[in-house]
């Protein structure tokens, strides 16, 4: 479970009810870190980073993920992963999708590019040396893109208990069709405060059924800038926990409650 905290991590994003009408929810030098931890045990650290950049004669968003071990889980079970995607900033849909991955030693270095208008993705395995081709569904995301794509199309303003969004995801060789349900509004209490949050659970189609993606449920906060603040995947005992540890370069300001 701890080597996968990274994709859930990447994969928080609320797939709820879209407007079109949404303010940008994020601006090149937004960063957060995440602290990863079991209990007391902290298990790793894991970033998320947006620059500006160009691909392809096109302007985009980079953005970069990586998660890395840490303390005595290092030593047992190394993870260093890096994660990276370009977002055209005239549809918000990815062009090109990195994943470069040690986790335990399993190791894989790939990148996918894509071709929205033939809703096509090609596949870079360097490990292997191979170039494989794949149709994929309309206004496809990647599993890091689709995270920014949908913050900006959420009306935190009028979404309502029970309101779910499916999306459709590449991710290796495969399509997928992934559906969150929203579950409510809380107050968290994080590092910075008590914050507003909106709390919702992810679904993964399995044949033609969602079933729900390992006990998982996360939090983002009830604001313009929907960022994740905490994720919790239950274990057989106890629970891994993600929580947001620091922020800069916010594209909004970010509500604080106070007592």
């Amino acid at each position: 479970m701890k080597n996968k905290i990274l994709i859930y991590l990447l994969l928080l994003v609320p797939f709820l009810q879209l407007s079109a009408q949404q303010k940008q929810a994020y601006k090149a030098g937004e960063w957060f870190k995440f602290r990863i931890h079991y209990g007391w045990f902290n298990a790793s650290f894991a970033t998320l980073e947006v620059k500006d950049d160009s691909f392809n004669n096109t302007d985009v968003y980079h953005v970069i993920g990586e998660g890395k071990s840490t303390g005595l889980l290092h030593l047992f079970f190394e993870v260093d992963d890096n994660y990276q995607t370009y977002i055209s900033k005239k549809d918000n849909l990815p062009v090109r999708f990195i994943r470069k991955i040690n986790e335990g030693g399993h190791k894989k270095n790939r990148y996918i590019d894509f071709n929205q208008n033939l809703h096509s993705a090609k596949v870079h395995d360097l490990k292997h040396q191979t170039i494989k081709s794949y149709e994929t569904k309309p206004k496809v995301q990647d599993m890091l893109s689709v995270f920014y794509y949908l913050r900006n199309k959420i009306d935190e303003n009028n979404i309502k208990e029970g309101d779910e969004i499916i999306v459709d995801l590449f991710f290796d060789n495969e399509n997928y069709k992934f559906k969150t349900v929203f579950l409510g509004r809380e107050t968290l209490k994080t590092k910075f405060g008590k914050v507003a949050a909106l709390k919702f659970r992810p679904y993964v189609q399995a044949g033609r059924v969602f079933e729900e993606e390992e006990s998982l449920t996360f939090w983002v906060s009830d604001d313009a800038n929907k960022i994740p603040l905490k994720i919790e995947a239950d274990l057989a005992v106890g629970s891994l926990e993600a929580d947001l540890d620091a922020f800069k370069g916010l594209a909004h300001p970010f509500k604080i409650i106070m007592d």
